[in-house]
C-alpha cells in the first residue's frame, strides 16, 4: 500500500466534454469547476468527475457485443425513488437501455455520450 493514497479524480472520456459535464451536473447537482483545463464536477465529499473530449471517441455498446467497443466502467448511483430518477434522467438527455436486468432494484440508463450508468434502489440512503 502507498501511504496516504486516495482516489483523486475520475476522468470520463467522451465526444463532447461540456455537454456531458452539464448532463451529470443536472443529474447529480454537484458543483461545476474547471480543473486541469477540463470541465469538472465535485461533490461535497471531494469526489471529482473530470470530462475529456477525445477526438476518436467511440461510445461503448451495452450490453457488450463481441468485436464492438466495450464499456470499461460504469457508475451506479443510489437513489431513493428509481422510477422518479429514471424519469428525470430521461428529461435531461439520458435514454433507458433497451436491455434491462435489474428488476425493481436498478435501471440501466445511457448518458448522452453512450456510457451506461445505473440508477439503483438506495439501500444506505441518508
Amino acid at each position: 500500500m502507498i501511504d496516504g493514497i486516495c482516489l483523486g479524480n475520475v476522468m470520463v472520456d467522451c465526444d463532447d466534454e461540456q455537454r456531458l459535464c452539464e448532463f451529470y451536473h443536472r443529474l447529480l447537482g454537484w458543483e461545476k469547476r474547471k480543473m486541469f483545463g477540463r470541465p469538472a464536477l465535485c461533490n461535497k465529499n471531494g469526489i471529482v468527475f473530470l470530462f475529456i473530449e477525445e477526438e476518436h471517441y467511440v461510445p461503448p455498446i451495452w450490453p457488450e457485443e463481441k468485436g464492438k467497443q466495450q464499456k470499461q466502467m460504469h457508475f451506479d448511483f443510489q437513489v431513493p425513488d428509481v422510477p422518479a430518477a429514471v424519469e428525470y434522467a430521461q428529461s435531461i438527455g439520458a435514454t433507458k437501455a433497451a436491455s434491462q436486468f435489474g428488476g425493481s432494484e436498478f435501471v440501466t440508463m445511457i448518458d448522452p455520450s453512450g456510457h451506461p450508468f445505473c440508477l439503483c434502489a438506495g439501500n444506505n440512503m441518508p
